[in-house]
């Protein structure tokens, strides 16, 4: 099932989301439903906040990147409970990001492309690995979901400014997309 995105002013994008148990109701359908709608919106990666739940629960899909970055070919992941536990900050790239809860703005943000994350996979399989690259980018952003930062809290004090207006727009719901989306309430 195809679920609205959550956009920019939705309370829930700005909570901090808790961890849960192998007991979740329906979890296995919550995922599948989350990939279904990533790929309905033509996005890489989702986090639970972005379909109005305050859970730690992200999905990422890299396979439709594979032609340009193979390594990617069907890469689909859930990730459950993440946490980025290091940031190897020796190495930091910037590079224009978007977002489907921000739609029309994107801003290039600095990240380290290096990062050491804890995750359970679906199965509940708790897993502790240094990721790096794309991956890491797309980790980074949607794990911000989970801890309530957006990708526009990561831009310069003057980006945010000369933004300010594209975001006002987005709480007053004039934006343009072609995927379901849940708007802040006027």
């Amino acid at each position: 099932m195809i679920l609205p995105i959550y956009i920019y002013g939705q309370p829930v994008l700005r909570k901090v989301s808790q961890d849960i148990n192998p007991d979740y109701p329906n979890l296995k359908d919550l995922i599948a439903n989350m990939f279904e709608t990533l790929t309905a919106s033509d996005g890489v990666g989702l986090a639970a906040p972005q379909i109005g739940l305050d859970i730690r629960l992200a999905v990422i899909d890299l396979d439709v990147l594979s032609e340009d970055l193979p390594e990617y070919k069907d890469f689909r992941k859930a990730y459950i409970n993440p946490h980025i536990l290091e940031y190897d900050d020796s190495r930091v790239d910037s590079s224009e990001e978007g977002c489907l809860s921000l739609p029309g703005i994107h801003e290039n943000v600095k990240r380290p492309t290096r990062i050491r994350v804890k995750y359970m996979d679906e199965d509940f399989n708790e897993h502790d690995e240094w990721v790096e690259g794309y991956l890491a980018r797309v980790m980074q952003h949607e794990f911000d979901h989970l801890d309530a930062k957006m990708f526009i809290d990561r831009v310069s004090p003057l980006r945010r400014q000369l933004i300010k207006n594209k975001l006002k727009a987005i709480l007053q719901g004039r934006f343009s997309c072609n995927y379901r989306t849940k708007t802040a309430k006027r």
